[in-house]
């Protein structure tokens, strides 16, 4: 009796799990949103609460500073005591609430997934520069599923939090300092947006090492021409943008250019049906060549906690896709939390090829400060009769 009572449990929850599983693939994108998108109305900030960034405490990641996320290390990397550039790094969607639509500047737990993603994605460049993370009212996850207006308010005002950061961060920087620009997810279109309004025919365009903003769709048409600054074509290559989103196989993107199509890009076209760039992460060239996971250094393999992790080698490969995306295989080992319907790895685009990225920064960088010098062509000189 009690073993025959333990098999209808088991067959029970094994039909809830099918149930669930089956529900998840035929209603998921709907289920989120309704678990996501804020029901609240939107209500404007007030003046007061508008963060001071003169003031380091409302940086995540600061020179001054004594300890911060972003200096964090694996295991045989060290951070750089006095680097010679700057990064000024823009963190993706840290909050999910749905019951407001931008976080607050000292909400808990924003701050430790804001400390996790230091760690897993600003800490590439702590080799070489000294990085600056601001603190901002981020518009919450549930704001980028859904068109209604109060999403569009809520990432103005996680926008305006950024450029102020940005001004104070460009007046902090000596003259001749050279500036790395990089973003994730809902930070890469921050970025991408301060390209076009900040630094786009302006004397700090010529101060970009190079622009980091994946997780964030670029149309080559309807974006890139605003942006001021070319796709890096070649690995060594400074002044240019790399963009990629991750996908493993096999890969339903459909969501993200369903929403992609529906937009206007910056310079004011549509995106509809238009290219999407993808740089190849392990290559640092805008291509369409796959490398294989021989070619990948270590990718970053977080530990159960978030708060670090192991650098594993030659694990995944990559190739940029005709239609825009990032394949990376098949699903990889370790890399299981946090994976978006579709196979979307989005959570990971800079943790699976942490080691690649570093050493794509450095290269870069010294490219930038020892420039390659064209000898000019010796004038031959005509023998005298």
């Amino acid at each position: 009796m009690l073993a025959r009572r333990f098999l209808w449990i088991v067959a029970i929850l094994t039909m809830l799990v099918i149930a669930a599983a089956v529900s998840y693939a035929l209603f998921g994108d709907r289920l989120i949103r309704a678990a996501l998108v804020p029901s609240a109305e939107f209500t404007p900030p007030l003046p007061a609460d508008t963060p001071d960034y003169a003031l380091v405490k409302n940086w995540t990641a600061h020179p001054d500073l004594p300890t911060d996320p972003a200096r964090w290390v694996p295991a045989g990397y060290t951070a750089a005591p006095r680097p010679g550039a700057a990064v000024f790094f823009v963190l993706p969607t840290s909050v999910f609430d749905r019951n407001k639509w931008n976080a607050t500047m000292t909400d808990p737990e924003v701050g430790k997934r804001m400390a996790m993603f230091l760690r897993g994605e600003a800490s590439i460049f702590n080799g070489i520069a000294s990085i600056w993370a601001p603190r901002y009212r981020q518009a919450t996850f549930g704001a980028f599923l859904t068109d209604k207006p109060e999403a569009q308010r809520a990432l103005q005002v996680a926008y305006g939090d950024v450029l102020a950061a940005f001004d104070t961060f460009v007046a902090a920087q000596p003259a001749d300092r050279p500036i790395i620009l990089a973003g994730h997810s809902q930070g890469s279109l921050h970025i991408l947006r301060l390209l076009k309004e900040r630094v786009a025919g302006t004397p700090l365009a010529a101060r970009i090492v190079a622009v980091y903003a994946p997780g964030w769709p670029i149309s080559i048409t309807a974006d890139l021409p605003a942006l001021g600054l070319p796709l890096c074509t070649i690995a060594d290559q400074t002044g240019c943008i790399l963009s990629w989103q991750s996908f493993a196989r096999p890969a339903n993107y459909k969501e993200v250019r369903d929403s992609f199509d529906k937009s206007r890009g910056l310079t004011g076209a549509n995106r509809l049906a238009t290219a999407i760039a993808c740089t190849n992460p392990l290559s640092g060239i805008s291509d369409r060549k796959p490398v294989p996971a021989s070619g990948n250094f270590g990718a970053l393999v977080p530990n159960s906690d978030f708060t670090g992790g192991t650098l594993a080698a030659k694990t995944i490969g990559a190739q940029c896709l005709a239609t825009g995306i990032l394949d990376i295989g098949e699903p990889p080992a370790g890399f299981t939390a946090y994976v978006l319907p579709g196979n979307n790895y989005h959570v990971y685009d800079f943790p699976l090829f942490w080691a690649n990225l570093r050493a794509d920064a450095e290269r870069r960088l010294d490219r930038f400060v020892q420039p390659v010098v064209v000898p000019k062509p010796r004038r031959m000189r005509m023998a005298k009769a």
